[in-house]
Parts: C-alpha cells; sequence; structure tokens
C-alpha cells in the first residue's frame, strides 16, 4: 500500500483540489443569483434563507457529528462519504423547479460537505509541525477563494452554453468520480499518539466543550472568528448588490467577481498563513495579534467600497479587501485553537468552530440581510442592500475591537499551548 502519509505536500495539494470543488458546488447560487431567484420566483428573503439557515440547520450540526467521527474513524473515509453526498445532491439542485425542492436538495449538500473541514484540517495539523501548521490550513483554504471565484466564472461562461441546471449536473458527476477514488486511501493514525482516537459523539463534545471552557485563547479566537465570518454573509449578496443597486451587468460582473475572488482570496490565505507561522510564532499575543491586525488595516477600505463612485479605483480596492481579509484569518485562528487542543480532539474543535461560523455568520448575517433589505426595499429606499451589508462591515470591525484583541492578550499572558499535554475528561475518568 502507498504511504501516502509521507507526502505530506501531495496530501495537501489533494485537499485543496477537494476543497475548492466543494465551494465550487456551494456557491454556484452566487454565482448564477439573478437566473435562479428568477427561474424559481424567490424573494431577497428566501434567497438569504437558501444561502444562510437553510445551509446551516444541516451544516453546522453535522460539523460536530462529522468532526467527532473523524476523531474516533478514518478521515478519508468520513470525507469520501461526505463527498459523495453534496456531490449526488448538488446534480440534484439542478433539477430543483421550486423553493421547497432547491431546500431539500441543498441541505444535503451541506450535510456532505460538513464531513471534509474538521477532518481535512486536523489530518492537515498531523502531518505539518508546528512551524508550518498556518501555512498548511491557510493552503487547504485557498480553496474557499477558488471555489467562490471558479462558481462565478463557470457562472458567466459555462452557464451561457449549459445554463444553470446542467451545470449543477457536471459538477455532481466530477465529485462522484474523486470520491470514488478517495476511498482507495487508508487512514491510520500515528502509533507515537499516546490516545490517538476521540470517544463516542456525547462524550466527545462534552470533553471538547470543557476543554475549551478553561483554555481562553481558543474560546475567544473561536467567538471572534465566528463574528468575522460575517463578511461571508455580505458576499452572498454581493453580485445582486452590485447589479440592483450599482448598476453592473450581471455576466460581466460575475466574471470580475470571480476573477477577483480568486486573486485576492488565495493571496489572503497566503499572505495570513505565511505571517500566522513567520511573525505570529514570534510576538506577544501570536497568531491572535497577526489576525487582529489585518482586521484593522482592511475594515476601513471594505466600509469605503459601500460609498465609492462604481468603477473607481478605491471601489475596486475595496472590494479586493473584502475578498482578501477572512481568508487571510483562517490559517492564524485555526493554528490557534489546535495549538492548545488535544490532537484527539482537533477535528471536533474545528466542527465546533464551524458550527458557529454557520450559525451566527452564514445563517443568522444573511437571513438579516436578505429581511433588512426586503423591509427597507418595502419602505422605498434606493439603497437598501448597501444599507444592510454595511452591518456586516461593522461587525468585522467589532470583532478585532472586542473578541480577538481578548484573546491576543491572553495569548501574550499564557503563551505555552499546554492543551496538547491535557488528557480528555472521558479519559481521565477511566
Amino acid at each position: 500500500m502507498i504511504r501516502w502519509k509521507n507526502y505530506p505536500r501531495s496530501v495537501l495539494a489533494v485537499l485543496l483540489a477537494i476543497h475548492m470543488l466543494a465551494h465550487i458546488d456551494r456557491n454556484m447560487l452566487l454565482g448564477f443569483s439573478p437566473q435562479i431567484t428568477k427561474d424559481l420566483a424567490l424573494s431577497n428573503a428566501q434567497y438569504g434563507l437558501l444561502v444562510g439557515a437553510v445551509w446551516v440547520l444541516s451544516y453546522g450540526v453535522m460539523a460536530v457529528f462529522m468532526g467527532t467521527l473523524a476523531d474516533r474513524t478514518s478521515r478519508t473515509r468520513v470525507m469520501a462519504v461526505g463527498m459523495l453526498i453534496w456531490s449526488v445532491c448538488t446534480a440534484a439542485s439542478g433539477a430543483a423547479q421550486n423553493f421547497e425542492q432547491m431546500v431539500a436538495a441543498r441541505f444535503l449538500v451541506a450535510t456532505g460537505e460538513a464531513a471534509l473541514v474538521p477532518a481535512a484540517v486536523s489530518l492537515l495539523t498531523e502531518l505539518f509541525g508546528a512551524e508550518r501548521r498556518s501555512t498548511a490550513v491557510g493552503v487547504f483554504f485557498m480553496g474557499i477563494p477558488l471555489g467562490v471565484g471558479f462558481s462565478f466564472l463557470l457562472a458567466g461562461t459555462l452557464g451561457a452554453t449549459q445554463g444553470w441546471r446542467g451545470t449543477f449536473y457536471l459538477l455532481g458527476l466530477i465529485g462522484v468520480v474523486i470520491a470514488a477514488c478517495l476511498l482507495l486511501f487508508k487512514d491510520r493514525r500515528d502509533a507515537h499518539e499516546a490516545s490517538p482516537c476521540g470517544a463516542p459523539f456525547v462524550q466527545q463534545v462534552r470533553s471538547t466543550l470543557d476543554a475549551i471552557r478553561i483554555t481562553p485563547a481558543v474560546l475567544w479566537t473561536i467567538i471572534g472568528f465566528a463574528v468575522v465570518n460575517v463578511a461571508f454573509a455580505g458576499l452572498s449578496f454581493v453580485q445582486l448588490w452590485l447589479v440592483r443597486e450599482r448598476g453592473f451587468d450581471a455576466a460581466a460582473i460575475a466574471r470580475q467577481i470571480g476573477l477577483l475572488q480568486i486573486v485576492f482570496g488565495v493571496l489572503g490565505a497566503a499572505v495570513g498563513g505565511v505571517l500566522g507561522d513567520r511573525v505570529g510564532n514570534r510576538m506577544r499575543g501570536g497568531h491572535a495579534n497577526v489576525i487582529v491586525a489585518m482586521i484593522l488595516l482592511c475594515s476601513p477600505l471594505m466600509v469605503a467600497y459601500r460609498f465609492a463612485q462604481p468603477g473607481s479605483t478605491l471601489f475596486y480596492i475595496g472590494m479586493c479587501a473584502s475578498f482578501f481579509l477572512p481568508l487571510a484569518l483562517y490559517g492564524p485562528a485555526l493554528a490557534v485553537m489546535h495549538a492548545s487542543t488535544a490532537p484527539q480532539m482537533r477535528s471536533t474543535v474545528t466542527g465546533i468552530a464551524m458550527l458557529l461560523v454557520n450559525i451566527f455568520a452564514i445563517a443568522v448575517g444573511s437571513a438579516a440581510v436578505g429581511a433588512i433589505s426586503d423591509r427597507l426595499n418595502a419602505a422605498g429606499s434606493s439603497h437598501a442592500l448597501t444599507t444592510a451589508l454595511l452591518g456586516t462591515d461593522l461587525l468585522v470591525i467589532v470583532s478585532a475591537g472586542v473578541f480577538l484583541l481578548v484573546a491576543a492578550k491572553v495569548r501574550a499572558t499564557n503563551p505555552s499551548p499546554a492543551g496538547e499535554h491535557i488528557a480528555p475528561q472521558w479519559q481521565r475518568s477511566q
């Protein structure tokens, strides 16, 4: 059998490709938002529910369950089965004829995709040492901007010939083939780990929550990380905003968003990961201070973007900053969480973080943007989406000023990652 764990860079490249495909499948709703909302007669609120609450009801909860499963069993098998589920249901999304059918299909897409991040990040943490961990995780999360970017590019190119339904069918087929190949790779835990596997679901969740509670750096980082991701709620509406309130052509702006998301999202993931390893490991407060610095640098540009003249230099600088910032935070934020977490809890911790991100940032954020903009539209506002999206930008700034500064202060006071040496409660009781 191929000892694939001896090739960590190749593993990282494969996981990056899978992560990219996951976000293409997830974000095709954004790339085709004008067409899908028209064909299915969706309101802003219904669209907000589709990209927000519907996704979270499945992804958020299942991320925790899949995280505990990945801590106990084969991470590659967990990822493969999840990929098979989301790919079949991506194809089913293309057959949806109304809001209810699309809800059912996207709910199950989210169920499958919930398996990927907790298992993959845990695997990368095992394969890469602490001095390269933030960079490796940052590279993995390049899959988000690449996926989002290519979803818009596909909508603006392939969508013109295949339509949004045909594009969904094709993506589903590609995912099924890759999932079948992934099943061939077996995941055996490292023999040097004293307790390589986690506990059954309820015990594992309880033990992990206890570990988070007694580790303030992890707790505040998770909270701040969740709030920062409200920026993705704004991204869900960016094309609708640019078309409806800034006068851009839907197909043309889809291609621009795709290209800029790829370039600056990838740049953000790379810069954030590298800075986390090269700067965060040397400064008081560590990776958390790197996160705060990047938020304070980018947030004013993101706010200015909402008011700048469409097509102006400031407009595009702000747009690029909005694509750069969220991805720049993943590498250092997850490095903070995993540095102070026992190896057999890392997938579960990641799952809990993804649950909070999806509940408070994606679901509540997207639903709020949709509902607020619908109400402002009904009141006669011509800048309803601008007002709602400005609120998401301000929440990103608040996360830096409150939660992540606290995390940085805690790390400066107690920099040692002692969590790796603390046995979980379920083990201590045996």
